[in-house]
């Protein structure tokens, strides 16, 4: 594993962890989500005048990468209306990496290391572990198939648009690419939020977090390019994997920040995601 690769997946899992961050200071998260979406597509329609377009051999790629993370969006958005949800939404973070893993191995014949298949099942096992608290914490509550499959389906758009992503920037530079794809995202998202949830929402919330949103904007639109970056010179499986660290960063700023409990299962979990990282690292 490049070190320049796991350098840029760590800047890249860190930025998402704090844009989600900002996210909990909002009481309207999915229209706080909207809005840095449209504002991500803004900055990039500014940017790709001086990047340019990509290939055109590749908007194919860029539109299924759009619609995917579209739907990996819209997927959110009904997930958490449904309190069962949280419950089981470490399935959808864990299975990722895997389902990314036998897409590499099936279509592009990805060969990795005995270390990094360990790495791999350290990180998705840790991930699964972190989220855990959440179960222990709502004994009370039995995740509902609805719930699993929900998640199941999130796990698998993530490896979806991940491996195309990863695919298409192995044959052209991500920069153009992945601006492309960020213009595109809102003209999905955003009719769907304003005819669920209404314009005077998306008002609210810019009147209340305008900062936080421009922060955001910012930062999911950087934290995505920088993976895309570690893509073209990394394997998928590995990426993928060490993405997921952005979990464990956002428990950490939920636990020093926010006051929310780290507690001992999420504290082993941490320690296994980033040791298995450091086994990709050395032995992948």
């Amino acid at each position: 594993m490049p070190i320049f690769a796991l350098v840029l997946l760590f800047l890249s899992a860190t930025m998402h962890a704090l844009w989600n961050f900002l996210l909990k200071s909002s009481e309207e998260k999915y229209i706080a989500m909207g809005w840095q979406v449209i504002l991500s597509g803004i900055l990039s329609f500014f940017l790709i005048f001086y990047s340019g377009l990509p290939p055109k051999e590749m908007w194919l790629f860029a539109i299924i990468s759009m619609l995917l993370e579209a739907i990996y969006f819209i997927l959110l958005c009904i997930a958490y209306t449904d309190h069962d949800f949280s419950l089981v939404y470490p399935i959808a973070r864990g299975a990722a990496p895997a389902l990314l893993v036998l897409w590499s191995a099936i279509f592009v014949r990805e060969q990795l290391t005995v270390g990094g298949y360990i790495g791999l099942a350290m990180i998705t096992g840790g991930i699964i572990l972190i989220g855990a608290t959440t179960l222990l914490q709502n004994k009370g509550q039995k995740p509902h198939l609805r719930g699993i499959l929900t998640a199941l389906s999130v796990a698998l758009v993530i490896s979806m648009y991940t491996f195309i992503d990863g695919i298409a920037v192995k044959q052209t530079p991500a920069l153009p690419y992945g601006l492309s794809m960020f213009v595109m995202i809102p003209f999905v998202t955003t009719p769907y939020l304003t005819n669920r949830y209404g314009i005077e929402a998306f008002k609210r919330v810019w009147k209340n977090y305008r900062g936080y949103l421009l922060i955001g904007g910012v930062l999911g639109l950087v934290a995505y390019m920088l993976a895309l970056f570690a893509y073209t010179i990394a394997p998928l499986s590995y990426s993928g994997a060490i993405r997921e660290v952005s979990a464990v960063i956002g428990a950490f700023l939920g636990w020093r920040f926010l006051k929310e409990e780290m507690g001992g299962i999420r504290l082993v979990g941490s320690v296994i995601v980033f040791a298995g990282v450091m086994v990709i690292a050395v032995f992948g």
